[in-house]
């Protein structure tokens, strides 16, 4: 059995994890709150419009719809949207091995692969693969300072802009979609070019028809369709901001509850050292008082 001291440290010094784990917790829980409100708000936006862009897109002529174009994919760009920080549980993990069966199953089939990061663990694992390229920017970190449409725009134009000029010809998203406190769902999600509707549904039927359209189709490539790729990136951030929050919340809430658990286990332990040591301290008073009466 530990001697008194040693559990008496162990008992300080996983007090002092529970008041870490616990002030993490409750921290994760307010950021979660505003995170989660912005993904609320924004979702239902975001996917009607992505459900127009894709009718839009499907509609238009091969020359017209830029982002849209179905070429031999020989090379794909693979975005690794995680977090900064990590005590989240498995929610870096879980991208990193989405990615690593997306690489071998696109190497198999002889396509060339790399990985735009987003997020500082992801640059941390990804900065010295052969996946990483050189040429694509590295502050993908930053965009978690203060997360907004404005700082994200950027980072879609660069993306949009790389498919265009065929350095890439298929780009997808893998990232953590928010879907409660304690659930998030592992998302791989086509960016570009932008699919067309799943035959069989309504928006696959609503873009074989004929569409008046208001502004002009050249308008639309130009602007609208762009703009809505910004937001779609966008949402994925905000996705994999708020499922970051729940994460962090639900692994600091299992860290607290193991530590209250091994505290319970410690003090037993010590009072049972405890209890022994004044049992031997007693016996050896007893035995020295017969002693002398001898």
């Amino acid at each position: 059995m530990a001697n008194l001291k040693e559990v008496r440290n162990r008992i300080v010094s996983v007090n002092s994890t529970k008041q870490i784990t616990a002030a993490m917790k409750m921290v994760s829980a307010a950021k979660l709150r505003r995170a989660q409100d912005a993904i609320v708000r924004m979702r239902p936006y975001a996917e009607k419009l992505q459900s127009i862009l894709s009718n839009v897109s499907a509609s238009l002529d091969g020359s017209e719809g830029g982002y849209s174009e179905q070429r031999e994919v020989k090379k794909v760009l693979l975005v690794a949207i995680v977090s900064n920080r990590g005590l989240a549980g498995a929610f870096n993990t879980q991208v990193f091995r989405s990615i690593r069966r997306l690489v071998t199953q696109l190497e198999i089939e002889g396509k060339a692969v790399h990985v735009l990061p987003l997020g500082k663990k992801a640059l941390d694992t990804y900065r010295r693969t052969k996946y990483f390229n050189p040429d694509l920017p590295t502050d993908g970190a930053s965009l978690y300072d203060g997360l907004s449409f404005d700082k994200v725009a950027p980072k879609a134009e660069l993306i949009m802009r790389l498919f265009a000029d065929g350095s890439y010809d298929q780009v997808i998203l893998v990232y953590n979609k928010f879907k409660n406190a304690a659930v998030q769902v592992l998302t791989e999600e086509q960016y570009l070019p932008v699919a067309p509707p799943a035959k069989g549904t309504a928006d696959a039927r609503s873009a074989k028809a004929d569409h008046i359209m208001e502004p002009s189709r050249e308008e639309i490539v130009q602007n609208i369709i762009p703009k809505s790729l910004k937001i779609q990136l966008y949402k994925a951030l905000l996705d994999s901001h708020a499922a970051e929050h729940g994460a962090r919340m639900t692994a600091m809430h299992k860290a607290t509850d193991n530590a209250d658990a091994l505290l319970k286990d410690l003090k037993l332990s010590y009072n049972k050292a405890r209890q022994a040591a004044i049992t031997g301290e007693i016996l050896e008073i007893v035995g020295g008082a017969e002693a002398l009466k001898g």
